[in-house]
């Protein structure tokens, strides 16, 4: 689920794989483990807990070795334990690692039984490594071994294998979980994101869907899910920073919420011009498929199926075509009709997503007209798979809570909604008007950022406080539903939102003193409907947290707080008022000690169902 990472050098390589997993640990995980082959044995070593903790063991009983592996668990198949951790090794001789769900490991465990295997796991990653170990016994070399046991697996996998019996080498295969070969002189890397190996290479080849690979260290050779030799390309990747280092931010997250005008100058990086934007930037189908757009249906997860929610609002109003929003694990479950001309549009941070791409390989199959990706990794599957793709250039985001990828994609999905306008009726002033928001988008970041200090000093109001409701009308309502994620991923506040119309429909019965209502108010034709959900509260005791428009009226008094924040264009206030929902959340967690960077029983990147 997690972190893989593997070398094959002329030098030891612990300390390149701890180094690796280090880099690994934004993705969230319970325990981590290290496989190295020393002379005629496989030195192993596994602990539960943080990378730290395996670390500081292998100071007192190191592993000498050239060749060897690694891994960062979330646990899937039995419980976090050491006996769950990878690698998983089969007779001493096999050690192999693995991302994904093995689904028919039952199936395989009871044959493996049934030959005299013993397994010392609850894990179906075990299954995989004597798998491949029979295939061994019964006279195949590793590569051949472990070409015949995927065939034999149904799942999905990211895997990498070393054996007592070749030693100067990792064989590796990818089926709908991401690995990348890192390059190296006289040595060579494998890693499920390039981020592991940025301190060893900065030249990565990124594995196909159904490749199989045999890394040495004077080289490696690929083979595609046809098993035929295959050359993939190399490329170069040079980051002037290092989004692993926090600098002077005491947390990821923070550092990450500070980077937005950053990183929305870059997403909007020559995508836009004086007074309308260059969709010929999106790319170079990008005109061919937009022009055909009758229908847009967007797919995604978590924090990205916020933002697609917000895109609905766009949508509808700006390029005034319908808009269906669904959460990608129920979008493959049921059934629907297709619209005529339809656009799928799926969002994803890392593009690895298990249910989003397998929503997107399910319309495939359904008649959609085009597909569309809205992600923040270039390389990724997601992106590969799309027939369009629109970056989001939020770089490497570690806070498993989304904060600068949330509002990169926002960017992203109004760039769409204009592109799309212009062929529904959107006026030139129109689209110049919603261009100069973009172009000030970055400032207005700038000056919602310096309210970080009385949002922290509000959040001491929530430190005794168990459970909140968020309020927000029209496209603020997503908005409210992001905040109220944020809030409860990091804190480990119960936090909910809801229209802030429904109140009188059923939230209403739970406020109290103890329960902190926080709302988004800008100041738009919604503001006095919300001024009288607001009152509501008030009459029954509740605390009032608002994030007002400075203009809206709303401010200080009795029972309610009210921060100022600047007075923005319409169309981008969905991308504002996020800022201050991420800082509360922030100040909140950091109130409540809780694990910022890497909240329990969270993953970073989410791909198994």
């Amino acid at each position: 689920m997690c972190g893989i990472v593997g070398a094959v050098a002329k030098r030891e390589v612990s300390d390149i794989l701890v180094e690796g997993l280090r880099r690994l640990e934004y993705r969230g995980y319970d325990s981590a483990g290290v496989a190295v082959i020393d002379g005629d044995q496989v030195g192993l070593c596994k602990r539960l807990g943080k990378v730290e903790v395996l670390a500081k063991a292998l100071e007192q009983s190191a592993l000498p070795g050239c060749t060897g592996i690694a891994h960062t668990r979330w646990a899937t198949h039995g419980q976090p334990s050491e006996e769950n951790a990878h690698p998983h090794t089969s007779h001493d001789r096999l050690a192999l690692v693995h991302n994904g769900i093995i689904e028919n490991h039952e199936k395989l465990r009871q044959q493996l039984q049934g030959m005299g295997y013993h397994f010392s796991s609850q894990t179906d990653s075990e299954t995989v490594v004597h798998l491949i170990d029979s295939k061994m016994q019964s006279g195949l070399d590793l590569l051949a071994a472990v070409k015949s046991a995927i065939k034999e697996l149904e799942g999905a996998f990211g895997l990498a294998v070393i054996s007592l019996a070749e030693p100067e080498k990792v064989v590796c295969a990818r089926s709908g979980s991401p690995l990348v070969i890192g390059v190296g002189i006289g040595e060579n890397f494998l890693a499920s994101d390039q981020l592991a190996l940025r301190q060893v290479t900065d030249r990565f080849v990124y594995l196909e869907e159904g490749d199989i690979a045999c890394v040495t260290a004077e080289g490696y050779l690929i083979w595609d899910e046809s098993d035929q030799p295959v050359i993939r390309s190399t490329l170069s990747i040079s980051d002037k920073v290092d989004a692993a280092d926090k600098g002077e931010y005491r947390h990821f997250m923070l550092k990450e919420i500070f980077e937005q005008p950053t990183v929305i100058r870059n997403t909007l990086a020559g995508r836009i011009g004086k007074d309308k934007i260059l969709e010929q930037a999106f790319g170079a189908e990008a005109k061919l498929i937009l022009d055909k757009t009758e229908h847009v249906q967007i797919v995604a997860c978590g924090t990205s199926y916020h933002s697609g929610l917000v895109a609905r609002y766009w949508l509808e109003e700006i390029a005034g075509i319908p808009c269906s929003v669904e959460v990608a694990s129920e979008f493959r479950y049921r059934k629907f009709v297709v619209p005529k001309n339809s656009l799928f549009v799926t969002i994803s941070q890392s593009g690895e997503t298990a249910d989003t791409l397998a929503a997107l390989r399910l319309a495939k199959t359904l008649g959609y007209a085009s597909s569309l990706a809205i992600c923040n990794v270039a390389q990724s599957s997601l992106v590969r798979e799309s027939d369009l793709a629109l970056m989001t250039e939020a770089g490497t985001e570690i806070g498993v809570a989304s904060t600068k990828a949330f509002t990169t994609q926002l960017v992203a999905l109004l760039l769409v909604t204009i592109a799309l306008g212009r062929r529904h009726g959107l006026t030139a002033n129109a689209e110049a008007t919603m261009v100069e928001a973009l172009q000030q988008l970055p400032e207005l970041i700038e000056q919602t950022l310096t309210l970080d200090e009385t949002i922290k000093q509000s959040s001491e109001h929530f430190a005794e406080k168990n459970h909140s409701l968020f309020l927000g009308r029209g496209a603020q309502y997503p908005v409210a539903m992001e905040g109220a994620l944020k809030l409860k991923e990091i804190s480990y506040i119960h936090a909910e939102a809801y229209p802030a119309g429904e109140l009188k429909h059923g939230p209403l019965a739970l406020v109290d003193a103890d329960m902190p209502i926080v709302a988004v108010a800008p100041n738009n034709e919604l503001l006095e409907k919300l001024k009288s959900n607001l009152e509501e509260v008030a009459a029954r005791g509740g605390e009032l947290f608002v994030f007002a428009d400075v203009d809206s009226g709303l401010q200080t008094g009795p029972g309610i707080i009210s921060i100022q924040v600047p007075s923005v264009p319409a169309v981008i206030e969905p991308i504002i008022y996020t800022i201050p929902l991420q800082l509360l959340s922030y100040h909140v967690a950091v109130l409540k000690g809780t694990d910022v960077d890497q909240p329990r029983n969270l993953a970073k990147s989410v791909t198994v169902e």
